[in-house]
């Protein structure tokens, strides 16, 4: 049985897309981060990171023939995390499935404010109009995910009433529902045999950490924090962005610490750092936490 675990990160910047020669390296693209485990696909947010993802999808699906199908689980529906969805070339094909999950938002189910998205006069495309499989569901508080390996279809359980132990093979993605954000966002942990990967984007952290999120991200193998500021530009006398619902650096460093995770990603770049300011904040954070890495597009982590 193939329970290979990896992270391969399309997108990583914050706020909206800056290409160009400034972010070369580290990448301009929104998140997007692809978990493949086992043969199971599965999509964190649809930045425009998630389009040339879907490139390589379609690329891979040419030369074996085989179905493209996906788990695509969104955070929030704050446009940086859903504007590359309408650009995702698997959609445009008949034997895609895709089974799209996330919150709702301000009381509007998930897949309304997909369909928005894609209405004229702003797009040429709708929703319904995409000839792919798709089932688009809200998340509720106190359900989980589970994907087994003799199955594409994912098995959606309470997880107060229904939980499990999970055999060798099963996958189990929980959610952590924060209001640190506005309009509140979804903190996912995906666990996956002896592995773990605790996503918590767009999170703010407290004065001594955000507990909730220590104790759901407990003993991850890998945490990919929001770092989107360094602590001048938190509590810049001028512009401080308290409040803004985003983390320093630092502050991923002491979810990271009081969770006991074993390795630490910074993620949701400012979109005014370029490559250079992002490689110092790199090398800051892991004077104090070494087993630090900066989310750059391309960045390939096995668990």
């Amino acid at each position: 049985m193939n329970n290979s675990l990896h992270v391969t990160f399309w997108g990583v910047r914050g706020s909206y897309p800056t290409p160009g020669p400034q972010t070369a390296r580290v990448g301009g693209n929104t998140p997007c981060i692809q978990v493949q485990a086992g043969l199971h696909n599965i999509i964190l947010d649809g930045g425009t990171g998630i389009i040339p993802l879907g490139r390589a999808m379609v690329a891979a699906h040419r030369q074996t023939g085989a179905p493209m199908t996906a788990i695509l689980l969104f955070t929030h529906t704050h446009h940086d995390h859903t504007q590359g969805f309408p650009f995702f070339t698997p959609t445009h094909f008949p034997n895609t499935v895709m089974h799209i999950f996330g919150p709702r938002s301000l009381s509007t189910d998930l897949e309304e404010v997909i369909e928005r998205s894609m209405l004229p006069p702003v797009f040429p495309i709708t929703l319904d109009e995409l000839p792919c499989e798709r089932k688009i569901s809200n998340l509720n508080e106190g359900e989980m995910i589970l994907l087994h390996p003799d199955r594409s279809d994912p098995q959606v359980l309470r997880s107060s009433r229904d939980n499990p132990t999970l055999p060798l093979g099963v996958l189990r993605i929980r959610f952590l529902r924060s209001f640190s954000h506005p309009q509140g966002v979804f903190i996912y942990r995906i666990d996956y045999d002896d592995r773990s990967l605790v996503l918590a984007t767009d999170t703010e952290g407290y004065i001594g950490g955000d507990q909730r999120v220590v104790k759901f991200a407990q003993g991850a193998s890998l945490l990919i924090h929001d770092a989107q500021y360094t602590d001048e530009e938190y509590t810049s006398p001028v512009l401080p962005k308290q409040g803004w619902g985003h983390s320093t650096w630092r502050m991923a460093i002491d979810t990271a610490r009081a969770a006991g995770a074993k390795q630490l990603v910074l993620f949701h770049h400012e979109p005014l750092h370029d490559d250079d300011t992002l490689e110092k904040i790199e090398k800051e954070a892991q004077a104090e936490f070494s087993a630090t890495l900066l989310a750059r597009e391309g960045l390939r982590v096995e668990l």
